[in-house]
């Protein structure tokens, strides 16, 4: 199960959401701020959460429930279910972008120009503004991939996630490893790399913390429910502390060939400024770097692959949690449990793409459906669950617990477990918190 593990931390968040999230926040002293805040606050909680789903061997919050926990506590649990299904419903649509994208990629269609007189940039922004706002295409496309993922999760977790994730990775791996000798090659790329790797830090402000913040619990699958539950699939004698630290660690290592990817070839076709944002990275700057390269629609593809690739082992771990959930809770079997989560997914993703087209006037708190989505569930829930979790685990958890979980019951030694226990009592509630308040001040 590490390789699901790794696979539910290791995907869209990284490959799209972190390159949009660094270049919006001040290039390095971002990065800076999210490797601190994987390292001191996403280990010690990927920990906690390792604990309770070993220890409680259910879902979210059947976990909390089978280790006893006092009345009320299981709300922690429900909680990351509605958190992680909430982002599920507008993470779909960004999956159906990438179905997109990869089958025009294939097909040619992505680089037919409509005009001579039109650039390149204005043809890459028409056709991604074009696309995601129309009604139709981006509607089929997110179906698509919903009905993806119903295939693998009615596989189950060992013949259907685990034996995907075990083939997608090492994919993940070598088109980002091609793509990094690429991008270093172009001329003027060392532009790109001084952006993302010399940090300004005069840049670093409260909303920078709090986004490096929830990107990091975010790619990391925090405060999601999804580590309780694969981690419920965990043998006693998995090593936790050793799973967490590979996880993390590779989830970092993304992130930075991602970033090593995206900005040297940004900055060497000349490609950068603000107004290159968010999905604009990925869907419109790097289609106009293949026009630029030696077979164009080979690297498209390759990379559009890449992307769907994440795409799905995103969207099937964040599924997994509230399927585990209403298969245990409801004692259905699990295909009725996969439909029961998925088949709304129709209606609710298609919510999410409308309201960023015909339905775009509608505005929650300012946000569009789509946004608001994003910005309650990434930076308000999934810290807010995590120093709830991080409470549970520290001071009201069995006695014993935590270090058994940690130890393997006295069969493993655990240098990590008091600066571990420090963290999660102390250091990691307080931080997020700060951080939640500074932000709202």
């Amino acid at each position: 199960m590490v390789a699901a593990t790794v696979g539910s931390a290791v995907g869209l968040g990284n490959i799209w959401r972190f390159p949009a999230e660094v270049q919006s926040n001040g290039g390095a002293a971002f990065l800076i701020v999210y490797l601190l805040c994987v390292i001191i606050l996403g280990i010690p909680v990927m920990l906690s959460e390792f604990a309770i789903g070993r220890a409680g061997r259910s879902d979210s919050v059947g976990a909390f429930k089978n280790l006893g926990a006092r009345k009320g506590w299981w709300f922690v649990g429900g909680l990351a279910i509605l958190a992680s299904y909430l982002i599920l419903c507008f993470y779909m649509v960004v999956a159906g972008w990438t179905f997109e994208y990869l089958w025009q990629s294939v097909t040619g269609g992505l680089f037919e120009v409509a005009s001579e007189n039109v650039s390149l940039h204005a043809h890459y922004v028409g056709r991604m503004d074009s696309f995601i706002t129309q009604p139709v295409a981006p509607l089929v496309n997110t179906w698509i991939m919903i009905l993806i993922n119903l295939g693998v999760l009615l596989a189950g977790v060992q013949k259907g996630i685990e034996r995907m994730s075990n083939v997608m990775m090492p994919v993940l791996f070598l088109i980002l490893l091609v793509f990094i000798f690429v991008s270093l090659s172009l001329p003027g790329a060392g532009d790109g790399v001084k952006f993302f790797l010399s940090p300004d830090f005069s840049k670093i402000t409260p909303g920078v913390v709090l986004n490096a913040l929830g990107q990091a619990f975010f790619s990391l699958s925090l405060g999601m429910g999804i580590l309780i539950t694969y981690s419920s699939y965990f043998p006693k004698s998995a090593n936790l502390t050793r799973t967490a630290v590979t996880v993390a660690g590779l989830d970092m290592l993304v992130a930075l060939m991602m970033g090593l990817v995206i900005f040297p070839a940004v900055t060497s076709f000349g490609l950068g400024g603000e107004e290159l944002r968010g999905a604009a990275l990925v869907f419109i700057t790097l289609p106009e770097v293949f026009e630029q390269m030696s077979l164009t629609r080979f690297w498209a593809i390759l990379f559009f692959l890449l992307l769907t690739v994440a795409a799905l082992t995103s969207t099937i771990s964040i599924a997994e949690v509230s399927v585990a959930f209403i298969r245990d809770r409801f004692h259905l079997k699990r295909w009725k449990a996969c439909m029961v989560v998925l088949v709304p997914l129709f209606a609710l993703s298609a919510l999410c793409s409308l309201s960023l087209g015909p339905l775009n006037d509608i505005r929650i708190v300012g946000f569009n459906i789509f946004d608001f989505l994003d910005n309650v569930a990434t930076n308000i829930m999934l810290p807010v669950g995590s120093i709830l979790l991080c409470i549970y685990v520290g001071w009201f958890a069995p006695k014993g617990l935590f270090r058994g979980q940690l130890t393997n019951d006295g069969g493993l030694r655990s240098a990590m477990y008091r600066p571990v226990l420090f963290v999660v009592r102390y250091v990691a509630p307080l931080l997020i918190a700060l951080v939640l308040v500074s932000y709202f001040l």
